[in-house]
Parts: C-alpha cells; sequence; structure tokens
C-alpha cells in the first residue's frame, strides 16, 4: 500500500543509521544518545513496511503517522548529535537532508490518503 519511494528511501535511510551509530559507538565512543538514534531511525522503514499491511485505510495513515513521529524524534537526536560535537558538520549535512526528505514525504503521503478518506 506504501508507496515504493518511502519503502525504499525509509530502508536505505535505516542502513544508514545504522552505519551511523557504528561509527559513533566505535569511533566515539558514545552510546546513549546513538542507541536512542538507532531505535528512532529504524521504526521508520519497519512500520513503513507495516503499513502495506495495514488492516484498513485509517489503519495505513494511523502507522504512518507513528512512522513521521519516529522521524521527527530521529531529526532531534541528528541535531543533538551535531550540536553536541559527535557529528561534524558534513555529517550532519548528509543525514539532515536524509530525514527532513522523509519527513516530507511522509506528510505528503498523510495528507493524500485522509483527503481520499474524506472522498
Amino acid at each position: 500500500m506504501a508507496d515504493n519511494v518511502i519503502k525504499t528511501k525509509s530502508f536505505n535511510f535505516a542502513l544508514r543509521i545504522i552505519k551511523l551509530f557504528q561509527f559513533l559507538k566505535d569511533e566515539k565512543k558514545e552510546f546513549v544518545l546513538s542507541k536512542q538514534l538507532l531505535r528512532s531511525g529504524t521504526a521508520i522503514g519497519a512500520l513503513v513496511r507495516e503499513s502495506e499491511q495495514a488492516e484498513s485505510k485509517k489503519d495505513f495513515i494511523h502507522k504512518l503517522v507513528i512512522a513521521q513521529k519516529e522521524a521527527n524524534e530521529t531529526d532531534y537526536w541528528i541535531e543533538l548529535l551535531f550540536q553536541s560535537d559527535y557529528l561534524n558538520q558534513i555529517q550532519f549535512q548528509s543525514i539532515k537532508s536524509d530525514i527532513v526528505e522523509l519527513n516530507k514525504i511522509l506528510a505528503s503521503i498523510i495528507i493524500t490518503s485522509k483527503q481520499k478518506l474524506t472522498v
């Protein structure tokens, strides 16, 4: 049910988050923030996958709304890691652009789905 673009991008983003988690754990010896980032960053794709098996259009929207909440939380952890100097400017901009894009795609799918629901 979910658009393939969001499925692919959320999966690829999860892979980037896993690699970033490994980097932070191994190179920066940071465990607390990076573990939160790992949890929320990989949850986005999992919820997108769950939405494919939604029981109804409302359930589909609900799962994507939760994915969007996880994306917002992930954005928070990315910003916090940058502001606390665990990520440099280049690392931050690279991952930040991905989460902004995911949030926009999710918002678009949710809005379109809600409009179709009321028709």
